[in-house]
Formats: structure tokens, C-alpha cells, sequence
């Protein structure tokens, strides 16, 4: 039963495991390039895990639900638990032995018993014997002393035939008793052969069953799992998703070239440019895909990363200050809408969703939970930067946190 209970444990936690790894990678995918037929091809992947976390939780289920009950339940019919402790069936099986035994071992001990003295009538006659040869050799003994050393030696000898005798005829008894002894033996143990034989097959019938619910390799939804993820990463097409990108983010796409526009009363004030954008390497091509009566501009340098980030602005030309970021306050037509902005990032509370722990000496640790402060945007790589309560500061994963409202 702790055997089955460990394996439902493991099975579990790997469920959990493949859940939290399929939706952790499922938003870093998300925040790449939106490609179509590779990005559908990952989802897949996500997916796969996703179904067989399910599978895994379904083991779990099946592992207690029914082999651990099923053994529980056999244990309570197949052991009856006593008030004094043990179970009812050890005790009879004990004194089944115990009772054959009884008779025979009861002639053991007299056999014991015998032998022992018969030993001891020997070493008693070995020890008269000597004593009498020495006392041969000593003049100084008189003949009285010798004759009761003699009488010794006798009664010895005397001895040693009544013992012999007794131990003999012990050994008769028992022989004896022997056959009914192995008689009586071999019914319990016949007995408890039974038990265990009942115990036994229960056992490869359970184990047949666990063997049943752990094996995925005949589950038809276990298979059909691996054939869509086969079929799915099969169709993503890196031509399909160039040709795609291209007509979206590249030359291909929608383009909002400035116009010339009359003026206007409603122009109250002269154009004035939004802000300034950081200059990039690359060359900077400004798009437009219209969507109602609003149209997002995406930019997109020439060698494409699967970090950078599509900004949006509104395809109407405002004289409003945020609206046009090509348009100059300077008379002399100096200021580069390029160039990067000098005023700081704006500062934003977030609150930790997972545990993390830094890996490089300038990283930052926290646990789910905890609040710190975002100093600076992410970055091309996924990271931002931002500093702890207690002052540190260091970068950290994006999707680990999220803002507080």
C-alpha cells in the first residue's frame, strides 16, 4: 500500500510539473514573432505536455481509486487485526506449529537432558581414572586412600552405563514420536501454504492491474497525442511563415507615407513631435494594418530578432503633441526623431508570480509574492531590469511578475 501511495505522489507531481512547464512556455512563445505555422507548431508541443499531465493525474486517480483500495479493502477480509495487536491469522498459525510441536519437543528437552548427563558421567570417569593413575606413582599415599580412589573409578564407570543407558533409550522415544511430529508439522504448514497462496496470486492479480494502469504505450488517447504533435510540427512551413512575415512586418506590408494636408482653423497650434525614439542598427521600415477605423504600425528592423517589440501608433495625423512622432518643434529642422530619449523610464510596482533564483551574481532572487519596483522596460532577451525593497537592483525574467493595479 506505501509502494502504490509513493508511485501516486510521483505521478502527480509530474503532472503538475509538465502543467506549470507547458504554461510558463507557453507566454514566453507568445511574446515572440507570431510566425503562424511554427508558433502553432510549438503550441503543440505545450499542448502535448498539457494532455499528458492529464494522462498522468488520470495514473495518479486509477493508482489510489482503485489498486490502493483494492488492497485495503483485501487486507481487512484477509486480516483480521486483533484487540491485543497482530492480526488473527499470524496467532493461529503460530499456535498450529506450536501445538504439533508440542509432544516431540517436550522428548527434545529429556533428550537434552539425558545427553548431558551422560557427558558429564564421562568426564567424571576421565577424571577419576586420572586421579587414580597418579596416586600409583605417590608413595606417600597409604592403601586406604588408594582403595577409595578405586571405588571412585568403579562408581564412575557405573555411572556412565546408567546415563548411556538413559540418554539411549531418550533418543528411542523421540524417534518414536518423529513421524506423528512431522505429520502434525506438515498439516499447518499446509495450512499456511494455502494462505500464502491466496496472498500470492491476489497480489500478481494487483500488480497486473498497476502494470495495466501505469502502461500509456496501449492507450489510444496516449497515441493519438504523439500522431497530432507528429502532424503539427510536420505542417509548420518556414517558407509559408517568411513569405507571411514578409507581407506583415516587411516590405510587403501596408504602408502611412506622410501626405500633404491643407491647412485647417481646427489646427490651433504648429505640429510638435511625440517623442524620441531610440536609433536602431537596422534599417527601420513603418507599416500600417488596418483594423476598423484604427491601424497599428509595427516596426520591424532588417535583421529580425524574436525579441523586438512592434510599436503601435495612430494612422490619423494629429497637431496634437503625442500624436506625430516625426514632427519638430525646431525651426531648423535639427531635432532626430531617432534619437534616444534623455527623460528616466517611468517607474512601476510589480509583484512576483513564481519563485526565482538569480543564477548570475546580477540577478535578482524573490519569491511568489513579493513586491519590487521595475526600473526599466524588458529587453530584446526577455529581462528587466529592477530593484528590491532593500535596495538592490538587478535584472530579472518579465513573465516571473506582473504589475500591481
Amino acid at each position: 500500500m506505501n509502494c502504490i501511495h509513493e508511485r501516486a505522489r510521483i505521478e502527480k507531481a509530474y503532472a503538475q510539473q509538465l502543467t506549470e512547464w507547458a504554461k510558463r512556455w507557453k507566454q514566453l512563445v507568445e511574446k515572440g514573432p507570431q510566425y503562424g505555422t511554427v508558433e502553432k507548431a510549438w503550441h503543440a508541443v505545450m499542448s502535448e505536455a498539457e494532455k499528458v499531465s492529464e494522462l498522468h493525474l488520470d495514473i495518479k486517480n486509477a493508482l489510489m481509486n482503485e489498486d490502493f483500495e483494492k488492497i485495503k479493502n483485501w487486507q481487512k477480509e484477509a486480516f483480521h487485526k486483533q484487540m491485543i495487536g497482530g492480526f488473527k491469522e499470524t496467532k493461529e498459525a503460530e499456535d498450529g506449529y506450536r501445538k504439533a510441536q508440542k509432544p516431540w519437543a517436550k522428548k527434545l528437552k529429556e533428550v537434552e537432558a539425558a545427553k548431558k548427563a551422560y557427558h558429564a558421567a564421562c568426564k567424571e570417569e576421565k577424571l577419576a581414572i586420572s586421579r587414580e593413575m597418579n596416586s600409583k606413582a605417590d608413595p606417600a599415599l597409604n592403601p586406604e586412600q588408594l582403595k577409595k580412589l578405586q571405588d571412585k573409578v568403579e562408581k564412575s564407570k557405573q555411572d556412565v552405563l546408567k546415563t548411556k543407558e538413559k540418554y539411549e533409550k531418550s533418543l528411542k522415544d523421540l524417534d518414536q514420536v518423529t513421524p506423528q511430529y512431522m505429520e502434525n508439522m506438515e498439516q499447518v504448514f499446509e495450512q499456511c501454504q494455502q494462505f500464502e497462496e491466496k496472498r500470492l496470486r491476489f497480489f500478481r492479480e494487483v500488480l497486473l492491474e498497476v502494470q495495466k494502469h501505469l502502461d500509456l504505450s496501449n492507450d489510444v488517447s496516449y497515441k493519438n497525442i504523439y500522431r497530432e504533435l507528429e502532424q503539427n510540427i510536420k505542417t509548420a512551413d518556414a517558407i509559408e511563415d517568411l513569405r507571411w512575415f514578409r507581407a506583415n512586418h516587411g516590405p510587403g506590408m501596408s504602408m502611412n507615407w506622410p501626405q500633404f494636408e491643407e491647412w485647417s482653423a481646427d489646427f490651433n497650434r504648429t505640429l510638435s513631435r511625440r517623442e524620441k525614439k531610440k536609433a536602431s542598427d537596422g534599417v527601420t521600415l513603418t507599416g500600417v494594418n488596418q483594423t476598423g477605423d484604427q491601424a497599428s504600425q509595427h516596426t520591424k528592423h532588417s535583421s529580425v530578432s524574436s525579441s523586438e517589440k512592434n510599436q503601435s501608433y495612430p494612422t490619423e495625423w494629429s497637431d496634437e503633441e503625442s500624436s506625430n512622432p516625426f514632427s519638430s518643434t525646431d525651426a531648423n529642422g535639427d531635432t532626430n526623431p531617432f534619437d534616444e530619449d534623455a527623460s528616466p523610464a517611468m517607474e512601476v510596482r510589480v509583484r512576483a508570480l513564481y519563485d526565482y533564483e538569480g543564477q548570475e551574481h546580477d540577478e535578482l532572487s524573490f519569491k511568489a509574492g513579493d513586491e519590487l519596483t521595475k526600473t526599466e522596460d524588458e529587453d530584446e532577451q526577455g529581462w528587466c531590469k529592477g530593484r528590491l525593497d532593500n535596495g538592490q537592483v538587478g535584472l530579472y525574467p518579465a513573465n516571473y511578475v506582473e504589475a500591481i493595479q
